[in-house]
This record gives structure tokens, sequence and C-alpha cells, in this order.
């Protein structure tokens, strides 16, 4: 067995508790003997919610070796509270002991930089790899087995049931429902997400005429008793032509099969309109029949300028489904997440969650729920704008002028009659308006509609009321638009992470990438790899940033005035199976973004080592 490195794995601690372990507070000398994967991850992070999915099929296969243990590490505010993160596990299905680190503390221990980072560590209780992004379930479980085989031969490898103890389940017709749409007949239909269903209400909102789905997690076509969906989120109905010719009246954002859905509503059968059930990875297709590409995490739909528009919140970009001719193609965005508006094909979104078009076809409104953002694409030349949000580190509960307001993780958008836009501002557990700009007020006016909602995450007009889906309290709730907007006390916040302290002049990034065993990097078709640098303020930047092959780059940071600020950093490596027997081998792509915030000061470091997978040399600091 070839040695690999080891580092003493620290406890794992948070001032949240335990979940999922009947309250018990684990630590690592219970855990050892196992396989340890600590999952550092939070519930906002659409490539956390990914590498959730991804380790479900290991975790079941390696059930009496592993114990994967998620480490709740969070971004905005509300991911802190700690109701929100027991709901978070109860809505994922997170089927193994959670960690609430609400101050970081493990965060920093381990010296995590990225959501989602993976660490393994060994029976013994040493850290043996580190993975940040997705894509590394292969590579993760070639190194579960070598682990076993290596331990049991030293018999420190124990067999036996994980400490996971299910929660008690909840009951109820809804279980953090996405999205609703109004029904012609007055009724609605409500993407029941955690019942991976649709459920039909009638117009009170609570009665239950009928469910679409067996309730089964799953990707199915077939009648409504039969069909199966998996956590279903974005909801919208066609226009009346396109519906007959097509074949179905609604489509549906199937968001963990990575499709689009068709229902009919005269007798709830499914079909699938678009995507693969495979998730899209960078170099996949970008365009084509719909039922032959894939497709990443889809989560609101909207019919405009005469296509199905799609907030594919997975990549960081907007697509279209056209019904005429069956194909689907990105929209805008280039999958760089960020806030960057522009031209469509140059515009950066940061897992865009709502979509609604304004009545007149002139706007299509988007809640881009990473940078806390209201923005909107313009009909008529398809650029991106802003109208509220700043960027991936700046979010709150502020009113008043639209430049100057604050929202936080918003996934719902809905156009008010009078223009104007009512924003689900989810993580603020409140109902906002933006209205647009006027003589008065140039960027526009933001205020407060309600609160007291619990993760509202859309919203429905029926007359001169709003019914708005209220996720974690598991109902919609029905309220008059009020003539003059709730005040409430503004707050500002900026996402909390140990800032680097590095030196100005001359710096190194590196990007550390090891395939893992049995593979190499994957140059048949040219650079296996990509790196992507760019700075916030871009003068943190004095040169090196773009895009290049080399996982290594040398920049220059300014010191003009300058004390702090974000290095973006994007990085994927694809690797292949490493057997020349095999005609067509096995690839997988390894892919993560960071946001490193750093501080310039004398004497700070000239490195920035970045896992991708592996171990970081520390002699390399050296």
């Amino acid at each position: 067995m070839a040695s690999r490195a080891r580092v003493r794995a620290p406890e794992l601690v948070g001032a949240g508790g335990w979940l999922n372990t009947g309250g018990k507070d684990l630590t690592l000398a219970d855990l050892r003997g196992k396989i340890v994967i600590a999952d550092f991850w939070t519930f906002c992070c659409i490539n956390c919610l990914h590498v959730l999915d991804e380790l479900r099929e290991l975790e079941e296969r390696h059930r009496d070796t592993v114990v994967i243990v998620g480490v709740h590490s969070p971004k905005f505010v509300h991911e802190a509270d700690h109701q929100a993160v027991v709901d978070a596990v109860a809505r994922y299905e997170v089927h193994h002991p959670v960690l609430d680190d609400p101050e970081l503390a493990t965060w920093k221990q381990y010296a995590v930089r990225a959501w989602p980072t993976l660490v393994v560590i060994d029976p013994e209780g040493y850290v043996v790899a580190q993975h940040a992004g997705e894509g590394h379930a292969h590579a993760i479980e070639k190194l579960v087995e070598e682990l076993e085989a290596e331990h049991a031969a030293k018999g420190t490898l124990h067999r036996g049931d994980s400490p996971y103890v299910p929660p008690e389940p909840e009951a109820g017709a809804l279980a953090f429902p996405g999205k609703a749409v109004r029904l012609p007949d007055g009724g609605y239909l409500v993407a029941d997400s955690g019942h991976h269903s649709l459920v039909e209400l009638a117009d009170d909102g609570e009665t239950v005429r009928r469910r679409i789905g067996d309730g089964r997690r799953g990707l199915l076509d077939g009648p409504a008793d039969q069909a199966r969906f998996s956590e279903p989120q974005g909801l919208a109905l066609l226009p009346p032509d396109t519906a007959a010719a097509l074949g179905c009246d609604l489509v549906v954002a199937d968001t963990v099969n990575h499709a689009l859905r068709g229902v009919r509503l005269a007798d709830g059968e499914v079909t699938t309109l678009a995507g693969t059930g495979r998730q899209w990875w960078q170099g996949s297709a970008v365009s084509g029949p719909a039922r032959e590409v894939d497709l990443s995490s889809p989560w609101d739909v909207a019919w405009f300028a005469d296509r199905v528009w799609i907030a594919m919140a997975g990549v960081h970009q907007l697509w279209a489904y056209d019904p005429a001719t069956g194909t689907v193609e990105v929209a805008a965005g280039t999958t760089n997440e960020g806030l960057v508006d522009g031209p469509a094909a140059e515009a950066w979104f940061a897992q865009p969650s709502g979509l609604a078009a304004a009545a007149d076809g002139s706007r299509l409104w988007v809640a881009d729920s990473e940078t806390s953002a209201l923005r909107w694409i313009d009909a008529a030349d398809l650029s991106v704008h802003t109208a509220v949000g700043t960027g991936l580190f700046d979010f709150g509960h502020r009113d008043g002028p639209a430049d100057q307001a604050l929202l936080q993780h918003p996934l719902g958008v809905t156009v008010l009659p009078d223009g104007s836009v009512a924003v689900s501002d989810t993580y603020n557990h409140a109902l906002r308006r933006y209205a647009p700009p006027t003589g008065e007020v140039a960027a526009g006016e933001v205020t407060t509609l309600a609160t007291d909602l619990r993760e509202p995450s859309g919203a429905v007009l029926v007359g001169d009321d709003i019914v708005v889906v209220e996720s974690a309290r598991h109902r919609l709730t029905r309220l008059r638009l009020p003539e003059e907007a709730v005040r409430v006390e503004g707050t500002a916040h900026r996402t909390q992470r140990p800032a680097t302290e590095v030196a100005p002049g001359p710096f190194r990034i590196d990007v550390v990438f090891s395939a893992p065993a049995g593979q190499k990097l994957d140059e048949r078709y040219g650079p296996s790899t990509r790196l992507l640098v760019s700075a916030t303020p871009p003068e943190l930047l004095a040169s090196g940033e773009g895009a290049d092959s080399a996982l290594s780059r040398e920049v220059v940071l300014a010191a003009d005035g300058l004390t702090e600020g974000v290095l973006h950093v994007s990085a994927m490596a694809a690797s292949c199976d490493d057997d020349p027997a095999v005609e067509y081998p096995a690839c997988h792509v390894h892919q993560q973004d960071w946001g490193v915030p750093v501080r310039l000061v004398p004497g700070g470091a000239a490195r920035l080592p970045l896992v991708l997978a592996g171990m970081d040399d520390p002699a390399v600091d050296a």
C-alpha cells in the first residue's frame, strides 16, 4: 500500500450542537475505527446540495465502514439560526450526523476556504485527503476502498452501524413547498418539494384536491399516481396554443432530476420535456435537442419571449426551452458566479432561483439568490441589469433607495399590478417590494410589505391579495397587499469569514490537484485544466486576471490605497481512468469556485494554496 500524507484531525466542535444523533454529542474518539468524511456545507449553496446527492450512493454502499458528518458552516446570518439548520437537514433528507457550527470554529480548525469541502479522516483519526467542490464522489470511493483494505489488514477498521439517529417525521399535506401557480379554475398547484410531488389545492389554499406524483424520489413519466419527481421547485403555465401543441399545460422545474417536466392538467399525465437526468458539467453541450442535453438544478421557469426561460441555479445561468423546436440553449450567463451586468453572453449570475415576466413582456425579473440581488433581462436586446444588490458578500434587510437597499438570499419574484415587483426575501422571512425609478427616486425604491414569514420561496397574485409560499411553515399564506409598506429597522451584513493576510506585490495562486488513484489528467482533446482569476474590487489585481490552463498563476496584488478585497478563483480539472486496455475510459470533472477574502499587509503570505483534490505540501510555503 502506497504511503500517503497524514495530519492529525482537529476535534469536531460547534456551538449549535449535533443533529441526527439522538441527542448525543459526538467526538472523533467516538468515530475511531470508521472512515469519516467531513462535509463542510451550508444550505444556501447549490454546489453543497449537489454534493449531498453525490454522497448518497457512497453512504449506502459503505454504511458499515463510513460515517459522513455534515459540518454546517453558515454563509448568511439566517443560516446561523439553529432551527433553520434543523429545517434544512429535514428539507434535503440528510441521513447522517450533522454538526451545527454557526461560529465556523471547525471550519477554521480545518483551514477550509470554500463551500463545499470534503475532508477524509482515516480510522486512526488522521486527515488523508481534502476535496473542494463537486465531482469527487468517484475519487473518494476509490480512497475509501483503499482505506478499508489497509485498515482491515492493520486491525484498525471497525465495522458496524453509523451513529445516525433519524428524527421523528412530521405529518402534513405539504413539506417544504417550493413555488405555486394559480390555476384557471381558482385553485393552486404547488410544488411539494419535500414530498417529491405536486399538490393541487382548492381556492382556500388548504383543501387537497389531488396529488401528482407517488411521493417517492425518482424520474418517472406516466399517470399522476405513478409519476415521480425529485424536489421539484418552479412551475409555469403555458399559453393555450403552446399547451395544445405540446400536449401539456404546465412546465415543472424538477430540480434534483436536472429536468423539465410537463403536466397535462386534465388527467395529471407527466412527461419529460428537457434534460437527461444527468447533471451538466463543463464541456457538456450547451444547446441541442431538449431530451439530449444535460441540465443542472433548474430552480424556476417562466414564459418569456415565446420560450420557457429556466433559472439554471446549478451553473449560474439562464437557459431557454423552445417548445416549437424541442430544443434548449444557454440564454444568459457564463457559468462564472458573481454579479456582472451587460450583454447576456457576458453577464454573471449567482444561483438564480426565481423568475417572473413583466405583464407587457418587456422584462424578465430574476431573483439572483447568492448575490442577494434582484436582476432583470431586457426583452429588446437581452441585456442584463441589476435593480438591487451589490455582490456575493453583502446582504441584509435595508429599505430605501434601491442602490442602497439590501436583501438576503431571495428565491422568488412576483410582478404586481402596478409594474412593481414583490420579492420573496427568503432569509429575511419577509416580502419586499421594488418600485422602479421615478422622477423623485432615480434608483427605484425598496420597501417591506410583510414580515414574520418563514422562508418565503414564491408568491402568486389573487385579486388584491398575494398568496405566499411559506416553505419552512409548510403552507400557503394569504395576505392583503398593503397600501403602505411596513417599516423595519434596517440591518446590513457581510459574509464573515476570516481574511487571509497577504503581501502586496508579486503573489502566487496554487490550485492543488492530484488525479485520483488509477486516473490521469485527460489530455486527449487539449488542456485538461482551467483556472480563472478575478477580484473584487477589480483594482486588487494589478496583473494576472483572466483564464488560462495552468493551475498555478503568478499575479500582482495592488497596494495603491487598498487594504482588503476578495480573490475569485475558479478551477476545473478533468481526469480519466488510466488503463490503456480500455477503449472508452470513464472520465470525471472536478471543479470549484473560491471567493477568498484577503487583507493586504506587509510581510503577509506570498502564496495562496487552494486544494481542489489532494493534500497541500506545507514545504512549498517554506
